[in-house]
């Protein structure tokens, strides 16, 4: 993680290069798939720019691959990934699944959001606006007011927040929250070759001096398949990576430099 060195602005893309990418981790989501791709063809509809819908299949071991299949073949800009290197039916993780996303995107503009559904891709342009209008590198979702998860997991996720405020010093609300738009250079920035840093994808772009900003978006209650994460894996796996973060913290150096002119004057 480093500083970024300018605050230069994203070209317009060339020719067949979309302006957003929109990237979405699936493991077993063969029932909400169709259903994604006709949600964010929808939002996408006004936007009044190109775009392509990145789903990365993370082993999954129902018909996800098959459903992504029949799907391309209907709509040019939905394209697919397979992570491998792992057993059917265990997946890479959240953090290996918007990394390849994000190497595989074309856009000067990255939008991530889960493919379960309970993000709703009509937030994506008031967020795409909002990036624009703050200036920001970042654009975070917040989630806090419209929660649809059951009264535990909303009280896990308030002692969540506590932990990291406590230990980093973190002040965005809802770092868990998926749905988020960033410029290309902070996607590419993020350390998500390590497991577990999704969790903390806003801090980490703050850590390396870009501005993020949140917004509230909405949060839709899940219809279809079923939850990835056991509350007691995710309280010690955020545990663990909360305190691995910090460590990252610690040893975060300054990279910044400016050229030296040979024919300036030193006064000697």
């Amino acid at each position: 993680m480093q500083p970024p060195d300018s605050d230069a602005v994203d070209p317009a893309p060339g020719p067949g290069v979309p302006a957003l990418s929109i990237i979405a981790p699936a493991h077993d989501e063969e029932a909400n798939i169709e259903g994604l791709v006709a949600d964010v063809e929808q939002a996408m509809k006004g936007l009044g720019r190109s775009f392509e819908l990145i789903v990365v299949d993370d082993g999954s071991s129902d018909g996800t691959a098959e459903v992504l299949r029949r799907q391309m073949a209907l709509r040019p800009w939905l394209r697919a990934l397979s992570l491998g290197r792992r057993p059917t039916g265990a997946g890479n993780g959240q953090s290996a699944a918007f990394r390849a996303g994000i190497r595989a995107s074309r856009a000067p503009l990255v939008a991530l959001m889960d493919a379960d559904r309970q993000n709703d891709p009509d937030d994506i342009p008031p967020l795409l606006e909002r990036l624009a209008a703050e200036g920001a590198d970042m654009v975070q979702g917040d989630r806090s007011a419209n929660r649809r998860d059951t009264r535990v997991k909303r009280l896990a996720s308030a002692v969540g927040r506590g932990f990291r405020r406590r230990v980093l010093g973190d002040t965005i609300r809802d770092t868990g929250c998926s749905l988020r738009v960033m410029r290309r250079d902070v996607a590419e920035a993020l350390p998500l070759h390590l497991r577990g840093m999704h969790r903390f994808i806003p801090y980490l772009a703050r850590l390396s001096g870009y501005t993020v900003v949140e917004m509230p978006v909405r949060h839709r209650p899940r219809i279809a398949g079923t939850t990835k994460y056991g509350l007691r894996d995710r309280a010690w796996s955020g545990l663990r990576d909360l305190l691995a973060v910090r460590w990252m913290r610690s040893r975060v150096c300054d990279s910044r430099s400016t050229p030296l002119d040979p024919d300036a004057d030193t006064g000697a």
